[in-house]
């Protein structure tokens, strides 16, 4: 077995901590809908164009409806049963009432639940209507469970963390003036694909060149840009999330290079600093400060939680008030940008919270 494979072990011990919860909150019934956190507590991963659905009732038993032709081999579930997601291959558009139909008659023999917990986020009435049960919203503790990231979940998230590797390796190789920002984008793909052994299933954030971010466009990059590459691939549905930027012509210009120096006390601030405990909100504060610098400001977060979700919790955003806990992995990506730079520079790195400081998982070079 693959340390990548589903492990049903890890799966179960999920499953009990949800029951832990589902006992505090008096829920007889929590359905899943997500396709993310159906993967986090049975194991296998769908695509974002199917609609399966699972169920953990009060005594821990596990039923998860599943497309007819992806039927899984290994799960963590102790019923499985398929719905019809596709007609002689074609996609129907009323999977979510076909996946519910087949979980409903699951659930039919046994005693309707007086309160269910379903993610508000993402189940509507064709769940809820016919079980004429109390609702309550279960997203707020699925976010909760996912913050500290289990042994099988950091694994995959440690080798899409390796695919953004071998991409800024290739960049380091194929940046000049002239390439073409699409062709930037296609060989950054195919390094990731050739590291992780098999498809994405998440392709990353900014390609464009002489920008804050976005996607590739079809432009030759010019010399005295910077190209800032924030690469988030995802493995086996796990996300990375890194950056890093290249002067083009690789000659960053003194005012470059001296931007490209306020960065770093960022990130020895941080790994000086946070720990279990740690304020992400005054963390963000204390950022901005070392960077405010005339009409020089962080325009953005510091960072966030990355797992099934490309953000989540953590947020070291002043817009939430968390605080760092152990197991959690996160991205602290202080950026400045400013037209005369051509046009800034963001440096990202990955970090895993340890019960006494953070371990950097993105370990490759920061130079311009």
């Amino acid at each position: 077995m693959s340390i990548y494979d589903i492990d049903v072990k890890a799966c179960r011990a999920r499953q009990r901590r949800l029951l832990e919860r589902m006992q505090r909150l008096r829920l007889d019934l929590v359905i899943l809908t997500q396709v993310e956190h159906i993967q986090y507590f049975t194991g296998p991963r769908f695509s974002w164009f199917f609609s399966p659905v699972a169920s953990i009732d009060a005594s821990g038993r596990v039923t998860l409806v599943a497309p007819s032709r992806k039927m899984p081999e290994v799960h963590a579930a102790d019923d499985v049963r398929p719905f019809e997601a596709q007609w002689l291959s074609t996609l129907r558009n009323d999977q979510r009432v076909a996946s519910s139909q087949v979980l409903l008659e699951s659930l039919a023999s046994r005693p309707k639940p007086g309160r269910l917990g379903v993610e508000f986020s993402n189940c509507g009435p064709c769940l809820t209507a016919p079980l004429e049960a109390e609702v309550l919203d279960i997203d707020p503790a699925l976010h909760e469970m996912r913050r500290r990231k289990d042994p099988d979940e950091l694994a995959r998230i440690k080798k899409a963390i390796a695919a953004t590797g071998a991409m800024y390796r290739k960049a380091r190789e194929m940046i000049e003036p002239g390439v073409n920002e699409l062709n930037v984008f296609s060989e950054l793909q195919s390094a990731a694909v050739r590291e992780c052994g098999e498809m994405l299933t998440g392709t990353g954030n900014d390609y464009a060149c002489n920008q804050l971010g976005g996607p590739p466009r079809d432009r030759k990059i010019e010399s005295g840009e910077l190209y800032i590459l924030d690469l988030g691939p995802a493995f086996r549905g796990y996300f990375a999330d890194n950056c890093r930027t290249f002067a083009v012509n690789g000659k960053p210009t003194d005012e470059q290079y001296k931007l490209w120096e306020r960065l770093l006390p960022v990130h020895k601030h941080v790994q000086a600093t946070v720990k279990p405990g740690t304020s992400c909100r005054e963390l963000f504060h204390e950022a901005a400060a070392m960077l405010a610098d005339g009409d020089l400001q962080l325009p953005h977060h510091l960072g966030h939680g990355i797992g099934l979700f490309p953000h989540e919790a953590p947020h070291l955003n002043p817009n939430w008030d968390d605080t760092f806990q152990e197991g959690e992995v996160f991205a602290c990506e202080p950026g400045l940008y400013a037209p005369r730079f051509r046009s800034g520079i963001r440096l990202e790195n990955n970090y895993l919270v340890t019960a006494t400081g953070v371990e950097l998982l993105s370990d490759f070079p920061l130079e311009l």
